[in-house]
């Protein structure tokens, strides 16, 4: 299992936080070729991550592009917001995106994909969305 960097704890949306969400971005390097061309998968795993974590999926597209090695891109249309996956198995390399703007805890999602994909390394961002004192601020 790659180290996935460890972060502080960030806002949890809810009615009592400072912010709307957290966005998760995450690389993974390393990862299977074949595993990343594999479209009908990847949604499997990317759906089943995302129930998993607590999130409620609305709708979800998948696409597989053309030629050898081909790549994906599926995103899933939640309550809580957003996730997409981009692969590029010609460079073993595959961008998690999740946006949360709830409880569901997108670290979960990703925790979920790399024991299924087990990249060699993962680079992560998550950042905390809408300041909600600069929206208020902003509403006066």
């Amino acid at each position: 299992m790659p180290h996935v960097p460890e972060l502080p704890p960030r806002c949890v949306p809810s009615r009592n936080s400072t912010c709307v969400g957290r966005h998760l971005l995450a690389d993974m390097y390393g990862v299977d070729a074949s595993a990343l061309g594999d479209a009908d998968t990847l949604r499997d795993q990317l759906t089943a991550a995302l129930r998993t974590a607590g999130f409620h999926i609305i709708e979800q597209h998948t696409h597989r592009f053309p030629g050898a090695p081909s790549g994906v891109t599926a995103f899933v249309l939640l309550s809580e917001s957003h996730a997409a996956v981009h692969t590029y198995p010609e460079h073993e390399y595959l961008a998690l995106d999740v946006f949360s703007c709830g409880p569901a805890d997108p670290r979960r999602v990703l925790d979920a994909l790399c024991q299924y994909l087990r990249p060699r390394s993962v680079d992560l961002v998550e950042q905390t969305r809408g300041d909600l004192d600069k929206v208020k601020m902003h509403a006066d």
